[in-house]
């Protein structure tokens, strides 16, 4: 075994919550559809075993404590209180032993709520609108408790649903509830619990931020009342489980917020309307006095949703120097989340500025990334691209609540590179009954976690790519500079290819797929671009062409297509010092389901901050010399200024074959997707052979 490089020794020093010592520094943090109790199921609260294996097989590979996503204290569906449910916590206790076993601490993580950062969806705001319906679905459903407020608000994903004032007996009702499901954790032999949360814009900070909190009552108005529902909160758990039990605080040091569905880009000179450092600075004492022994700790509210979830457009470890700031406030042990790296946070651990590193997504990805760490293997750690489309793609566009398809919604925190994750009995790597000689056409993800998987199975594989190198169109998706975990996946790839006994052959272009000498045959050879039928069509340049640096542009620059690929790019090019504009025939930017809010939010504010050029509902009628006219919702005709003219109006799949006997399509060959569909689909087909 190699050993681990010095630089991260400092993650690997134990440490006190209380008085529970913890093994080391990296803190698998919440996410949404982790929890132990399962999450918006419509079975209703349980103990969720599919979570229990993702937890296990984490604290099986070095981590020091995990926290569970959020646990509602009220059951989503049938309105169950969680503590009455003694079944549920009887089986959390034979699994809490299997934790300790591992060295790791597991704390429990529970919520009062979201409120109106609830994410209602398309299928229920509309029962939701209507009274009747609201009223009939109340038993199974009770809308109007999950949007419930510090005061009537709209509602973040649907603005034209008003969120009910929160009254303040159901407010004692979730104290009260904190309190007994906290007991009944640790008399399971829970660690401690997190209470979720001054953070993130959910209900605790809502009725923390005087912007979203109008009250009169003792529970609004000034600082204390705003924090007084999050201090009685830890009181009441203190009360009923002593005051060596350990509590948590999953915080926001900062909203980053400049208005209503608003946020600030990182270095941005803004007024805030949410919670400021200096608030911070004075919130922190007066929540750690309260009883909180612990802050979990990052930025951002669902209005400035990317700093809570940052995307690859992030810088890593955005949150650091805040969070390392508010340290310097309390006494009591700070954790930071926030795409941190491992350097970095080893570093910061270090240096005294935090106590510990907060991980979430990277577990998804690559359950054993620590132990790698440890034996010096960071090359074999599946990198997180940070592109949320397994795990919270949560997605939203003008005028539309939360588009994810209900079913995704019950089955957050799966992974668009790992779909072992969450989902393990359905899909899981077995040796295939009867060895086959397998070709795969096509060297690009799809093509490549085929070969992975097909390999792993014990057939014999062999991978046909035309051209010189493995990744296909991916590797023109890899190129921005913001896309450097997308080009560490591609290296991933190639290196975990090195490990089978696969043929891989480059430059060999395969027309007839009749000719080769295999079993089964699986097509993946992507997709192609649409072409648009206007004038001067075949001046312009194709996105990928632009991507892969085959093509020069000037100062402006016009981007026809506002879906992701096109949003990208124009961010690319501002980047880059050139003056890009968007044109997109739809209302909004990126509006196809399930590209997560997180993402799409991040883009839309950069160009109204950085004031790029967006024309929505706008057609383009020709690309001249300098300038391309284009047509607006009302019919009127205006020419854009443009050196250059970028194509990205989408993608048709290019299949070297049609699905037939012994011959299977996967990835963009079948049909148009993302990482997450191609590689799901590959799955899908291996698994099968």
């Amino acid at each position: 075994m190699n050993q681990m490089d010095k630089k991260y020794e400092a993650l690997f020093t134990p440490w006190k919550i209380g008085n529970v010592e913890i093994k080391n520094r990296i803190v698998m943090c919440p996410m949404g559809g982790t929890s132990l109790f399962g999450w918006f199921e419509l079975g209703g609260c349980h103990f969720d075993r599919e979570a229990a294996k993702l937890f296990l097989e984490r604290a099986n590979n070095n981590v020091g404590l995990i926290i569970p996503g959020i646990a509602p204290l009220r059951d989503t569906f049938w309105g169950k209180w969680l503590w009455q449910n003694p079944k549920m916590f009887d089986e959390l206790k034979v699994f809490m032993e299997e934790i300790h076993k591992t060295g790791a601490k597991l704390f429990i993580q529970l919520t009062a709520g979201m409120g109106r950062s609830w994410a209602i969806t398309e299928l229920v705001a509309p029962l939701h609108k209507n009274k009747f319906t609201r009223a009939l679905i109340k038993p199974i459903i009770d809308t109007s408790h999950e949007l419930a407020c510090p005061s009537e608000q709209p509602s973040r994903w649907a603005h034209d649903i008003i969120c009910p004032e929160m009254t303040v007996e159901q407010i004692h009702e979730i104290i009260e509830a904190f309190a007994k499901t906290a007991k009944l954790c640790k008399e399971a032999g829970v660690d401690g619990v997190e209470v979720h949360a001054v953070h993130e814009g959910y209900l605790l900070d809502q009725f923390s931020i005087e912007f979203f909190n109008k009250r009169t009552d003792d529970y609004g108005g000034s600082f204390e009342n705003r924090y007084r529902f999050a201090a009685e909160v830890v009181k009441a758990i203190k009360e009923a489980c002593g005051t060596e039990y350990p509590v948590s605080l999953r915080y926001s040091v900062e909203s980053k917020m400049k208005g209503f569905c608003e946020g600030a880009m990182p270095g941005e000179t803004y007024t805030e309307v949410g919670r400021n450092m200096e608030e911070s600075e004075k919130a922190v004492k007066y929540l750690q006095d309260a009883g909180y022994d612990m802050l979990n700790a990052d930025n951002g509210t669902y209005d400035s949703w990317y700093w809570a979830h940052p995307p690859m457009y992030m810088p890593e470890n955005c949150n650091l120097d805040d969070v390392a700031h508010i340290k310097q406030f309390v006494d009591i042990p700070v954790v930071c989340a926030g795409r941190m790296d491992a350097e970095t946070g080893a570093k910061a651990v270090a240096e005294g500025r935090i106590d510990a590193v907060g991980v979430a997504r990277q577990f998804l990805t690559d359950p054993e990334w620590i132990t790698k760490l440890i034996e010096n293997r960071l090359e074999d750690i599946k990198p997180c691209i940070c592109c949320h489309s397994g795990c919270f793609n949560f997605s939203s566009s003008k005028g539309h609540a939360n588009t994810q398809d209900l079913t995704d919604t019950m089955g957050l925190a799966r992974c668009a590179l790992n779909p072992e994750t969450m989902q393990s009995t359905k899909y899981f790597v077995e040796p295939a009954k009867v060895q086959k000689n397998i070709a795969i056409i096509g060297g690009g993800i799809g093509g490549m976690e085929a070969a992975i998987l097909c390999a792993k199975r014990g057939h014999k594989v062999t991978l046909y790519e035309k051209t010189g190198e493995l990744g296909g169109v991916f590797i023109a998706a890899a190129a921005p500079s913001f896309k450097e975990k997308d080009r560490a996946l591609i290296a991933w790839y190639i290196r975990e290819l090195s490990k089978h006994p696969i043929t891989v052959k480059l430059n060999t272009e395969i027309t007839d797929v009749k000719s080769l000498d295999a079993d089964e045959i699986i097509v993946a050879t992507g997709a192609k671009a649409k072409k648009i039928p206007v004038k001067g069509a075949e001046s312009a340049i194709e996105a990928v062409d632009f991507l892969l640096g085959k093509a020069e542009v000037g100062e402006n620059v016009t981007i026809i297509g506002g879906g992701l690929t096109g949003c990208e790019i124009a961010y690319e090019l501002y980047l880059r010092g050139k003056k890009p504009t968007i044109v997109e025939m739809q209302d909004d930017l990126i509006t196809t389901k399930g590209i997560c809010l997180a993402n799409t939010s991040y883009l839309r504010d950069f160009f109204k901050t950085n004031k790029v050029p967006v024309h929505l509902e706008t057609s383009l009628c020709e690309i001249g010399s300098g300038a391309v006219t284009v047509k607006d919702k009302d019919g009127k005709t205006f020419d854009i200024p443009a050196d250059s003219v970028i194509l990205s109006v989408g993608y048709t799949p290019d299949p070297v074959s049609p699905k037939g006997k012994h011959i299977h399509v996967v990835g963009d060959a079948s049909q148009v997707g993302n990482l997450r569909t191609v590689i799901w689909g590959a799955w899908n087909v291996c698994m099968k052979l």
